[in-house]
């Protein structure tokens, strides 16, 4: 969603390295689709023309009229008045990040526990019950107010497309109010009720401790009253199959059920161990597996014969101390891999796709252009998306000015904020 008016017509140029995502013959870079010395055209939020500068006059002109004039040895067009020129003065200009998982809808804070891991303790699922907590002693403004925070800081460092989880809520009316209020921001919003099974049902003394009857019973909740308060707010759904959270077979029901309700199918898998998310998630044709960092050689095998993407999230093993994914292994086989944030409070508080990449070049075995591409057209493959995530005729004017020659910068100078402009829909939006 943009947050201002498209401006008409505009013009980039000066671009010394434009990333498309869009190869061609006549382009660098393999995947990434290069143009040097190149520019690009926005009318009314979509690009129009994607080229070199020196013939982007070309394009300009009204009804096929053009003034030109000559200026000793300099050949040049006089624009039209209504296109706002913009020279980027021989820097890079990439697509929009496509962040494909975030929860950031939630209240509260866990510093505490990420200063226990770094002092030694395990990573566990568990500590999402504290979050739920505090997320539903929090008013919808409070929220509101704190999700407005965290799109501004995702803008400001060039994410443009972003996909909101639910999951904090845990009951039919918190969870319906979480994915209404992430509609409010993005159209990629996620049900995942089945986030993990919430103290209320573990803690009923109807279960007599039987953790595996109070997860179906919650179940039974998700894909009943849950699921049709929250399916008319969300384009997903999704299911957290782990040790901790949900067996394949409850991961199934929750997920078939949102199926049927209408919802595209995104799965939680293989992150604190091996396990049946990534079966899970290819049998059910899921846009995404995400984590996706304890797999085996058929989990791989399965994932390269599949339209499903691997979305990895270097963030979480940043902040977990868990083993970072094997990317490599993953591109290698022909898998599809896309890096997102998981920004939440508890394993991974960053909005930063620039760190995600570093992350992904340096421990996860990725080219800088690898984890650039997975960070844009990789993002866009795993919300299934054609119009976002690329630089071509048709797509939506999302666009990042990098203060720097090539995308190579964003792991070569880590932690330096790069990202100088960022336009969503052909309006600046940071």
């Amino acid at each position: 969603m943009s947050d201002g008016a498209a401006t008409r017509r505009m013009l980039l140029t000066g671009i010394a390295e434009l990333v498309t995502n869009n190869p061609a013959p006549d382009r660098d870079g393999g995947a990434l689709g290069i143009v040097r010395d190149a520019a690009v055209l926005v009318e009314d939020g979509r690009i129009t023309w994607v080229g070199t500068a020196a013939h982007a006059g070309e394009h300009l002109s009204r009804d096929g009229e053009r003034e030109d004039r000559r200026e000793g040895d300099e050949h040049r067009a006089i624009w039209d008045a209504d296109v706002e020129l913009v020279d980027v003065g021989g820097r890079a200009v990439i697509p929009g990040f496509v962040d494909s998982h975030t929860h950031l809808v939630f209240g509260g804070d866990r510093a505490d526990e990420f200063a226990a891991r770094m002092a030694g303790q395990r990573y566990a699922a568990g500590g999402i019950r504290s979050t739920v907590a505090a997320t539903r002693a929090a008013t919808d403004d409070e929220l509101r107010a704190r999700l407005a925070g965290f799109v501004t800081e995702l803008h400001a460092q060039g994410t443009t497309t972003f996909e909101i989880k639910s999951g904090y809520g845990l009951s039919v009316a918190d969870e319906q109010r979480l994915v209404r209020l992430a509609r409010e921001v993005t159209d990629e919003v996620t049900f995942l009720g089945a986030h993990v099974v919430p103290f209320e049902y573990r803690e009923d003394p109807a279960f007599d401790g039987d953790a595996a009857e109070a997860a179906d019973a919650y179940v039974d909740l998700v894909i009943g009253e849950m699921l049709t308060a929250c399916a008319p707010h969300a384009r997903w759904v999704d299911a957290f199959c782990e040790r901790g959270a949900f067996t394949p077979e409850q991961s199934r029901r929750v997920l078939e059920a949102g199926h049927a309700a209408g919802l595209g199918v995104r799965v939680h898998g293989n992150q604190l161990g091996p396990g049946e998310g990534v079966r899970l998630a290819v049998d059910l044709d899921a846009a995404s597996v995400d984590h996706c960092t304890f797999l085996s050689d058929a989990d791989v095998a399965t994932l390269a014969a599949s339209n499903t993407v691997a979305t990895l999230l270097p963030g979480v093993e940043f902040s977990t101390r868990q083993p970072y994914p094997d990317a490599r292994r993953l591109i290698d086989a022909g898998v599809t891999v896309a890096l997102a944030s998981d920004c939440n409070p508890g394993s991974s508080f960053t909005s930063s796709m620039p760190f995600c990449i570093a992350v992904a070049v340096r421990d996860m075995g990725m080219t800088p252009a690898e984890a650039v591409w997975a960070s844009t057209a990789g993002g866009a493959a795993a919300l299934r998306r054609t119009d976002v995530g690329t630089i071509r005729p048709g797509a939506r004017a999302d666009l990042v000015l990098l203060d720097a020659p090539s995308h190579v910068h964003l792991a070569y100078r880590p932690g330096v904020p790069l990202v100088s402009r960022v336009w969503k829909d052909g309006a600046a939006v940071a």
